[in-house]
């Protein structure tokens, strides 16, 4: 099972961006999936989540611009970025809780991809 991230880049504060990331492998079932982020020189923290129902989960600090979603049939799910701040940028990794097809579930993260917001 791997998870690929997609969509980081630079932009202006204001901006807008559109993280993706797709799930593939020996997948069973995908539970919970979600985004987190960590800065440089700070710790890794959760930005959004997302059950298998929909019900969603955001931090306080981008609660009202960033949105997240998923496609169940696709094993995806995606971040739209808006109204994106200097304090946004960071490495953005995806996160899935996932079934394997051998009956083992575990979390597993993608390969980071950079926002940079910056004038």
């Amino acid at each position: 099972v791997q998870l690929q991230a997609f969509g980081g880049g630079l932009v202006q504060p204001g901006g807008s961006l559109r993280l993706s990331c797709a799930a593939s492998g020996s997948i069973f079932s995908v539970k919970a999936m979600g985004w987190y982020r960590q800065a440089p020189g700070k710790q890794r923290e959760l930005v959004a989540s997302i059950r298998t129902g929909g019900s969603t989960n955001y931090a306080d600090s981008v609660q009202g611009r960033f949105t997240i979603s998923r496609d169940n049939a696709k094993n995806t799910v995606a971040l739209q970025m808006n109204s994106l701040k200097p304090e946004d940028t960071a490495v953005y990794y995806c996160n899935a809780d996932i079934d394997n097809r051998y009956g083992l579930n575990r979390a597993y993260w993608g390969q980071g991809t950079k926002v940079t917001v910056s004038s």
